[in-house]
C-alpha cells in the first residue's frame, strides 16, 4: 500500500492510493447509478486562463509602481490619496487578526454558532420591525414582522437538520485540527490578499489621477473602461486567492479521508502537495471559474457606478444588477462544489462541475446541499468581522487629521473597512467552508472508506443524517 501511494503521489493531485478507487462502494441511500470520481493524469488543465491571469496580475503591479507611487507621493495629490492607503493597510492588519479569532471560534463551538446564526437573522428582522413601528412606519414594520415570522418557520423546519450540519462541521474541524498547517496557509493567503489590495488601491488611484486628475474630477467624465478593467482584476485575483485555498483544502481533506496516516500532522506532506498542485496543474481551472464570477461582479460594479453617476436609467440599472446578482449566486454555488472535484480528483473545471452535480443528482442530495446551515455560521462571522473593521475605519477617520480636504471621510473610511474586513475574513472563512463541503462530497462519494478509517465520526454522521432524513438509508 505504501509503495502504491508513493508511486501514485507523483502523478495524482491528491495522493490517494489507487487501490481505494477499485473498491466496491455501498451507497448511503438507494442505488447509485452514477460513477465515482476517478483520478486524472497530472496535466495543466485550462492553461490559457492561467496565462491570462498572470498577465493581468503583473499588469496591476506595474501600474501600481508606474502611476500609483506617483499619485501618493506627488505633493498636489498626496493629501488626497495617501490617507486611504494608510487606512486600508491598518484595517487590513486588524481584519487579519479578527479573522484568526473568528476561525478559532468556529473550531471551538461549531454547534453553538450554527444555532446563533439562525437566530441572528430572525432577531435582526424583529429589531427592525420594532424600530420601524417606533418610527411610525407601519408598512415597513409589518414587512419586517412578516420576515421575522417567516424566519421562525424556517428555524422550525431545519432544526432537526442542525445535528447533521454540526456533524459535518465537527468532522471538518477535526480534519483541519489534524492538519493545522491549513490554518497557517489560510493566514498566508490572507496576507497575500491584503498586500494585493494595497497594490490595487495604488493602481486605482494612479489611473484615476492619470486619466482625470483625481477622483472628484473623474465623476464628471467617468472612465468606465479603465474602471471595469481594474475592478475585474481585483475581483479575479481575490476569487483566485480564495479558490486556491478551497482546492488545497479539498486535496488535504481527501488524503485525510482515504489515507489518514499521510495527513496526520500539523504540516503533513498532503498540505504542501495539495498547495503546490493548486498553483500548477489545477491553477488554470481555478482561474477559469474565478474569472466567470469576477466578470459578473465587475459588471455589477459598473452598473452601480453608472447609477451613482446618473449615467443611465435607474430602474433599468437596478434590474440589470438584480439579474447579475442571480447569475453570480448560481456561479458561486457551482464553483463551490466543482472545485472540490478539482482538488480531490484533478479534473478540469468543466469536467469537475459536471461530475459533482451528477453525484448529487444520482444520490438525491439536492436538499442537503441547498440547506447549507454551516454557510450561515460562516457568513455570520464574516459579517461581524466586516462591521468591526468598518468601525475601526471610522475610528481612524475621527482620531486622525489625515483627511483635511475630504467632506465625507467617515463614510469612506467605514466603507473601506467594511470591504477590506469582509474580503479578508471571507478568504479565511473559506478554509472552513472548503473542509465542510469536501466532507459532504466525500460522504456521498466514498462512505466505505470513511467508515473504515474513521468509524466513530462515520457513525455520528450516519446517525445524524438518518435522523434528519428518516428512511433515506434503507
Amino acid at each position: 500500500m505504501q509503495e502504491e501511494y508513493q508511486q501514485d503521489q507523483a502523478v495524482y493531485p491528491v495522493g490517494i492510493p489507487a487501490t481505494t478507487y477499485g473498491e466496491e462502494q455501498q451507497p448511503l441511500g438507494g442505488a447509485f447509478k452514477g460513477q465515482k470520481g476517478e483520478k486524472q493524469d497530472a496535466k495543466c488543465n485550462d492553461a490559457p486562463f492561467a496565462a491570462i491571469f498572470y498577465l493581468q496580475f503583473f499588469t496591476i503591479i506595474v501600474l501600481a509602481f508606474t502611476y500609483g507611487v506617483t499619485a501618493i507621493t506627488d505633493d498636489q495629490t498626496k493629501a488626497d490619496f495617501e490617507p486611504y492607503v494608510k487606512v486600508a493597510a491598518i484595517i487590513g492588519v486588524f481584519s487579519f487578526l479578527l479573522s484568526g479569532c473568528g476561525l478559532l471560534a468556529l473550531l471551538a463551538c461549531p454547534s453553538l454558532l450554527i444555532k446563533v446564526s439562525l437566530f441572528f437573522v430572525v432577531g435582526m428582522s424583529l429589531l427592525w420591525a420594532i424600530i420601524s413601528f417606533a418610527a411610525g412606519s407601519i408598512v415597513a414594520g409589518c414587512l419586517f414582522l412578516f420576515f421575522f415570522l417567516l424566519g421562525l418557520c424556517y428555524i422550525k423546519v431545519v432544526w432537526d437538520r442542525i445535528p447533521f450540519a454540526t456533524a459535518n462541521l465537527v468532522t471538518a474541524t477535526i480534519a483541519v485540527k489534524t492538519n493545522f498547517g491549513l490554518v497557517f496557509l489560510g493566514y498566508w493567503m490572507t496576507i497575500f490578499g491584503m498586500i494585493y489590495a494595497v497594490f490595487w488601491t495604488m493602481s486605482f488611484m494612479g489611473i484615476l489621477q492619470k486619466l482625470c486628475g483625481g477622483y472628484d474630477e473623474c465623476k464628471n467624465n467617468f472612465p468606465y473602461g479603465a474602471f471595469f478593467g481594474l475592478v475585474l482584476a481585483y475581483y479575479w485575483t481575490m476569487e483566485v486567492v480564495s479558490n486556491i485555498i478551497h482546492v488545497t483544502v479539498a486535496g488535504t481533506i481527501a488524503t485525510w479521508w482515504f489515507t489518514p496516516h499521510e495527513a496526520a500532522s500539523c504540516c503533513s506532506p498532503a498540505i504542501l502537495g495539495s498547495y503546490l498542485r493548486s498553483l500548477t496543474t489545477s491553477f488554470g481551472s481555478i482561474c477559469l471559474g474565478s474569472f466567470i464570477v469576477a466578470f459578473i461582479q465587475a459588471l455589477r460594479a459598473m452598473a452601480e457606478a453608472a447609477r451613482q453617476n446618473d449615467d443611465g436609467n435607474a430602474l433599468l440599472l437596478c434590474l440589470v444588477d438584480c439579474i447579475l446578482a442571480c447569475l453570480q449566486g448560481i456561479m458561486e454555488y457551482f464553483n463551490k462544489w466543482a472545485y472540490i472535484y478539482v482538488g480531490v480528483y484533478g479534473y478540469s473545471y468543466c469536467e469537475a462541475g459536471s461530475k459533482v452535480m451528477e453525484l448529487f443528482r444520482d444520490r438525491g442530495w439536492e436538499a442537503i446541499i441547498a440547506d447549507d446551515l454551516v454557510a450561515n455560521a460562516l457568513a455570520l462571522v464574516t459579517i461581524v468581522v466586516g462591521l468591526i473593521s468598518g468601525a475601526v475605519g471610522l475610528i481612524v477617520s475621527q482620531t486622525t487629521d489625515w483627511f483635511p480636504n475630504a467632506n465625507d471621510e467617515d463614510a469612506i473610511c467605514f466603507t473601506i473597512g467594511l470591504l477590506v474586513g469582509w474580503m479578508l475574513c471571507g478568504i479565511t472563512m473559506s478554509l472552513v467552508a472548503s473542509a465542510v463541503n469536501t466532507v459532504i462530497v466525500l460522504f456521498a462519494d466514498a462512505p466505505a472508506e470513511f467508515q473504515r478509517n474513521w468509524p466513530d465520526l462515520s457513525d455520528k454522521m450516519r446517525d445524524a443524517y438518518t435522523t434528519a432524513f428518516p428512511g433515506c438509508c434503507q
